[in-house]
């Protein structure tokens, strides 16, 4: 059930009978042959999924996120730190005003865990809501299957190549990425970072079968529901 389906009245209404959603938050930043905006994509895609037969809204991804290390990248959209802290906050104020008290954030970039930082200092304020991080691409199941399938699994790499993020540019490169310096890719800023990384894969295959990235967005859906059913306050 997506916010962008409802209208107001909806919402009031549904909210009174169940008072559970999901924030779903992504990045725009560059993911080497696959779509800049994978990120945002997947998270409100996984979230959607998951939410569906719960009939739980689901809100707009928030698509922008702190990715000033691939700032060098064409394409790629960063907030500074002190935005991305009010926009975190300023979000999860509108959601408690319209009577959700538990909520789901579901994150589909690394870059946005100062979130949960946000969140913790949130939720003091509001002892009667309850706040889940999801980080859905690293959750223990979903990750578990990731690394069963090819330990070789990174960002912008096969793992993040669903058919749903891919572009309509054909290259997509047939051989494994070396493993890149993560030591020497932190120590440097986004342009000698661009420099480390070329195509912007940190290793591993570009892509692999269908059935594989298939079997991976199984679990992951269900892993996000199972967060919605269970374990809240």
């Amino acid at each position: 059930m997506k916010i962008a389906d409802m209208n107001w009245m909806q919402v009031e209404e549904r909210v009174a009978q169940d008072d559970r959603c999901i924030l779903p938050i992504g990045s725009v930043e560059q993911h080497a042959y696959l779509s800049l905006a994978t990120d945002m994509i997947l998270a409100e895609k996984v979230s959607a999924d998951a939410a569906q037969p719960l009939g739980i809204p689901v809100f707009p991804v928030v698509s922008y996120g702190l990715a000033s290390s691939f700032a060098a990248y064409p394409g790629t959209l960063t907030l500074s730190l002190s935005t991305y802290i009010g926009v975190i906050r300023d979000l999860l104020d509108s959601i408690y005003r319209s009577g959700f008290r538990r909520i789901l954030v579901v994150n589909g970039h690394g870059g946005n865990m100062p979130a949960t930082v946000v969140i913790s200092e949130w939720l003091n304020d509001h002892p009667d809501a309850s706040v889940k991080f999801h980080d859905w691409w690293r959750a223990p199941k979903t990750l578990a299957k990731v690394m069963e399938i090819d330990p070789a699994a990174s960002h912008a790499s096969w793992m993040e190549n669903f058919p749903w993020t891919r572009t309509t540019d054909p290259r997509q490169p047939a051989a494994s990425k070396p493993r890149i310096d993560f030591a020497a890719l932190a120590r440097v800023g986004a342009a000698q970072k661009r420099e480390l990384l070329g195509d912007g894969n940190y290793h591993g295959l570009y892509q692999r079968p269908d059935e594989d990235m298939l079997a991976i967005w199984d679990v992951a859906v269900a892993e996000t529901r199972a967060l919605l059913e269970d374990d809240w306050h």
